[in-house]
């Protein structure tokens, strides 16, 4: 049996030496500026990130040094930094989606920033679900899917369609910048509609949307994403250190076009070599088990290509060499 003394000088040991391995790893990972921190009585430090004076987005300069402007950046920067398990899931994914949207964004002559609206908007995440019923990535609710051109029914819902749900989200900014001028000011009429924002500037005879008293949602939400957008550009300022191999590898597929109804997406998943829950996964358009397709509809069903159904992690590259720390 161990002496209580020696296990604890034991256990004691372990712990530094831990701490020590650790220590020019988390050194490593902070940034220039974030190094002098004062000594702190835990073995960790909570600091909060600066606040740029300055910020572009889409081509448009906001400028910081206005107090409410500032402590509303501060507040969003803070929430990204300290979601950990959010914001990481999010950088994770980029690496998938970020190269499918991007040049769609192009395509529709969309500025690239605009894609940080589903960062905020679901993490990322296709198949997000809110309790106000919307869906997909972009989050559409089921009647500005349809306005926008989506198949929205019992049988097919393209709010999960990434490539669609993007286009269609390309047109809706292109409506909204068409009528205010300004990418923040649509970035808010995202969030609470275009019918809101327009009142809001007329009752308050302002510009634009970051000038306007709207509710705290709202309010927030334009914030969130210029703090998406800086975070993206530089996640190790913000305390994320992560590697090449723990990225989301984009998934390359192959596709088989039908005009006719699927009687059994589990008999056909087998048919192409795949689990159901794989189909389902690279389809999540499709609802339930059957594609039914009364009107003879053309649907492209996405087919993942053999190695992308497992884990490379020595093939995974970043999109974006600012997001790994290897």
């Amino acid at each position: 049996m161990i002496k209580p003394h020696l296990f604890s000088r034991t256990l004691y040991a372990l712990l530094l030496l831990v701490a020590g391995a650790a220590l020019p790893a988390l050194y490593a990972c902070l940034s220039t500026g974030e190094r002098d921190v004062p000594q702190s009585q835990l073995p960790f430090a909570t600091v909060s990130p600066d606040v740029p004076d300055v910020v572009v987005f889409a081509g448009d300069t906001l400028r910081l040094d206005r107090a409410d402007l500032r402590e509303r950046m501060d507040r969003e920067q803070c929430a990204f930094t300290y979601m950990h398990a959010s914001t990481l899931l999010a950088l994770k994914r980029a690496n998938r989606y970020f190269p499918v949207i991007e040049p769609i964004l192009r395509q529709e002559g969309v500025p690239d920033d605009l894609k940080y609206l589903a960062v905020i908007e679901s993490s990322l995440d296709e198949r997000a679900y809110s309790p106000a019923h919307a869906a997909g990535l972009w989050q559409f609710i089921e009647a500005t899917g349809r306005q926008y051109g989506l198949e929205v029914n019992d049988h097919i819902d393209e709010r999960y369609h990434v490539e669609k749900a993007t286009r269609a989200a390309c047109r809706y900014l292109k409506d909204a910048y068409a009528r205010y001028g300004d990418w923040l000011t649509v970035a808010a009429s995202y969030n609470a509609g275009q019918g809101r924002i327009s009142r809001e500037l007329e009752r308050q005879e302002a510009d634009r949307a970051t000038d306007l008293w709207l509710n705290k949602e709202t309010t927030r939400y334009m914030f969130r994403l210029l703090a998406a957008k800086e975070l993206f550009a530089n996640p190790r300022r913000f305390g994320f250190c992560l590697r090449r191999s723990q990225l989301y590898p984009p998934v390359k597929y192959t596709y088989v076009e039908v005009d006719t109804p699927i009687a059994s997406l589990t008999d056909f998943a087998r048919e192409h070599g795949l689990l159901v829950r794989q189909l389902k996964e690279a389809n999540p358009w499709i609802q339930g088990y059957t594609l039914q397709n009364r009107s003879r509809r053309r649907y492209r069903i996405a087919i993942p290509d053999s190695a992308s159904l497992h884990y490379r992690p020595q093939d995974t590259r970043p999109h974006d060499p600012a997001w790994v720390i290897d």
